[in-house]
């Protein structure tokens, strides 16, 4: 199964054909991993929002094609139409964003019962790890930081 969700450029010989293989016996699943790599290939190689629109089209009329029930996803891409294609503006997702907004929602389930935002302010930094990268590893550095995110952030919260 892992390799059903590498790359195909990065499988190995026999690997890929051992995907062939099963491809043959299940041939939707072809369609599924080729269908899903094309779109993956869209947001690697297009080069601004008016390839990638053409392209992303070309892919929703392959995929509608394809026999398979694609609506919700292509449903999904048609709702954010505008937003997805703000990533070929300039190549930026709002992945590592997200990707800190859940630690701190798991870093505030964690530490439920501390009464001190700066005592969260420093957990959330040391869990990030963005302490060591700033202000070295003494504690006086990470509260000072934190007093500064802090500061920075104190209108934007309640």
């Amino acid at each position: 199964m892992h390799d059903f969700r590498r790359r195909p450029k990065d499988l190995e010989p026999e690997n890929a054909q051992g995907l062939e293989d099963l491809f043959e016996e299940v041939p939707v699943l072809g369609q599924i991993y080729h269908l899903r790599w094309e779109a993956t290939m869209i947001f690697d190689l297009a080069l601004d929002r008016k390839e990638a629109a053409e392209r992303l089209q070309e892919w929703i009329a392959d995929a509608r094609q394809s026999g398979l029930d694609w609506e919700p996803f292509i449903g999904m891409l048609e709702n954010h139409w505008d937003g997805i294609l703000a990533y070929f503006d300039e190549g930026r997702s709002s992945g590592p964003v997200e990707g800190i907004n859940t630690k701190v929602r798991v870093i505030t389930r964690r530490a439920y019962g501390i009464c001190n935002v700066s005592t969260l302010w420093t957990r959330l930094l040391l869990d990030v790890n963005w302490a060591a990268k700033k202000v070295g590893r003494t504690i006086d550095g990470i509260r000072q930081l934190a007093g500064h995110i802090q500061s920075h952030f104190a209108g934007c919260y309640t």
